[in-house]
């Protein structure tokens, strides 16, 4: 199991409660720091998964920890009848909602408040799940896989799209470089939360990625596990299925 960071250390709240917490406060500055963060090539990366998706033809589609539902919208170019955009801080699902309103897409997206450790869903909902840089935010990795992997319809999928640490020099140290000095600055910058962004390098720095995630994901069940590095093993993609 992975470190257990938390974003506010003095706070006697869960994880949970600090995650849900700190995106409320950093709802309204999420989508353009991000951009800045990543330099853009998130979009590209997010791109990828949707293309994943896609050419599973999928009729019903979860996006979890979905945020301003960034990732949600995309899924709006398959031909998904119904996209769930599913998040535990109603401040990123109010932006969310506005993205969403502003494209049309009401019809077709729903945003909902929700716990995807505890998800309301009966099983085998759902053909398609996915989850952008959310899963190293789950109080309990296990309980959350085994969730996701409860309500993905057998021979449906799932997509993980999260950050991983390149093994490879220069990219190593650069990486370290930027994700401990320059990504909390950038936060300090131009957030009101200065815990936010400490916390998001801090959390990716020690979860487990590449084949330590691929080996939890069939602990918990899921088959068919593959992984993808992305940009020099700065993020990765990993997808599996159910039987």
């Amino acid at each position: 199991m992975p470190e257990n960071i938390t974003p506010y250390k003095d706070s006697q709240l869960g994880k949970k409660e600090q995650v849900t917490q700190m995106f409320d406060n950093i709802s309204g500055s999420y989508d353009g720091l991000n951009r800045v963060i990543s330099f853009g090539i998130d979009i590209k990366w997010r791109k990828k998964v949707l293309k994943m998706v896609q050419d599973t033809r999928p009729d019903t589609i979860l996006d979890i920890a979905t945020g301003t539902g960034d990732l949600a919208i995309l899924m709006s170019q398959t031909n998904a009848r119904k996209i769930i955009g599913l998040d535990i801080s109603a401040g990123m699902l109010e932006v969310g909602k506005h993205k969403i309103a502003d494209r049309n897409l009401s019809d077709k997206i729903d945003m909902v408040i929700g716990d995807s450790e505890n998800m309301t869903f009966d099983d085998n909902t759902f053909d398609a799940i996915t989850v952008a840089f959310g899963v190293r935010n789950f109080e309990n990795l296990e309980k959350g896989l085994a969730e996701i992997l409860r309500v993905l319809k057998p021979g449906g999928i799932f997509v993980i799209l999260e950050t991983s640490q390149p093994e490879k020099s220069p990219y190593k140290q650069f990486y370290r470089f930027y994700s401990k000095n320059i990504l909390p600055l950038i936060g300090r910058l131009f957030s009101k939360d200065n815990s936010a962004y400490r916390y998001l390098s801090d959390s990716a720095s020690v979860f487990p990625y590449g084949e330590a995630l691929n080996n939890i994901l069939r602990k918990t069940g899921f088959i068919e596990v593959k992984s993808l590095p992305q940009t020099f093993g700065v993020a990765t993609i990993y997808s599996a299925s159910k039987n």
